[in-house]
């Protein structure tokens, strides 16, 4: 059923991470992930949440996706989300601290935020953030 709100890739109950234009790859988002981005996107339907995704690219096909970290909003506008530096950085060093506890590489993979009673679609400015991200990283979700 549609809930009024999506967060990207999601309409209603269903969250599926976006793949990289660059190389059509696939993206496995672990149910604990599919879980917290839901939960977050329901917090509020009054403006946008956002968050980092952290996991790790398996070559050029496959983005493994196993923890995420949500975000303070930065913006006072309800229907503007941005990830400040600052944010980036802490995410990059969670991702660090991360990769000691479990032995296995892991970075900030992708990004995700809601679009509370709005189109599922994302907007210009989601675009080129994506693209941005994407020109850094092709396999960046």
């Amino acid at each position: 059923t549609k809930l009024g709100r999506s967060v990207f890739g999601a309409a209603g109950s269903r969250f599926a991470a976006r793949q990289s234009m660059a190389n059509r790859g696939r993206v496995r988002l672990s149910e604990t992930v599919y879980q917290a981005c839901i939960s977050h996107a329901l917090t509020t339907e009054r403006e946008e949440v956002l968050g980092l995704l952290l996991g790790h690219a398996e070559g050029p096909s496959l983005v493994d996706i196993f923890a995420s970290l949500t975000l303070r909003r930065m913006d006072k506008r309800p229907d503007r989300c941005e990830i400040s530096p600052e944010q980036l950085v802490e995410a990059t060093q969670a991702a660090e601290h991360l990769s000691e506890l479990l032995g296995r590489t892991t970075r900030v993979v992708g990004w995700y935020h809601s679009h509370p009673h709005i189109t599922v679609l994302p907007s210009h400015v989601d675009l080129r953030t994506q693209l941005q991200y994407q020109g850094m990283d092709p396999s960046f979700v």
